[in-house]
């Protein structure tokens, strides 16, 4: 099972919308997906859920989208030249025995030109601590407002090719 996360909890972010399409892409391709979008984290998480007070929602999501996922699939929006702190107190909150020795890919995102690569970065280091197998081939994906059509779907050839050679990379791996 590979679970896609839209790696921000803002309402109807491009995040969330690239991070459906490139959902679409791998079941198209065959393979088995969820998305989890970080919208459905609890909203006291940094309060209760990082200093282990486990609630019932929040063990649920674990057990949902963590536990039984081999693959993760990180699509994360660059937010103050890094990746957002949702993303940070998630990882913070999960146990590193759920994650360890799992393999995870990401997407960066902005609405600029870099497409996010400090904050793949950052997130790389963080995922490599925990014990996640990162794979090499971190795609950005700049400009992304221009990319996508007023229903939110991806209509840049050049960007729809790259996202299905990423495809293609994840399962494969």
């Amino acid at each position: 099972m590979i679970t896609i996360i839209a790696a921000t909890n803002r309402p109807g972010s491009s995040t969330l919308k690239v991070a459906t399409h490139y959902q679409q892409m791998m079941e198209k391709a065959g393979e088995k997906t969820q998305l989890f979008s970080l919208e459905k984290l609890p909203a006291d998480i940094a309060f209760n859920e990082v200093f282990g007070k486990r609630s019932v929602a929040f063990q649920d999501i674990l057990n949902e989208y963590i536990v039984h996922s081999q693959k993760f699939v990180f699509v994360v929006p660059e937010y103050n030249g890094s990746f957002p702190g949702i993303l940070k107190t998630f990882l913070d909150a999960v146990h590193p025995d759920l994650l360890r020795g799992k393999k995870a890919a990401l997407l960066g995102v902005s609405s600029g030109r870099a497409g996010n690569l400090r904050g793949m970065e950052h997130l790389t280091g963080i995922l490599n601590y925990l014990g996640l197998f990162v794979h090499p081939n971190r795609l950005p994906v700049s400009s992304v407002l221009t990319l996508m059509d007023e229903k939110g779907n991806i209509t840049d050839a050049n960007t729809i090719k790259v996202l299905e050679k990423h495809v293609g990379d994840v399962i494969g791996w």
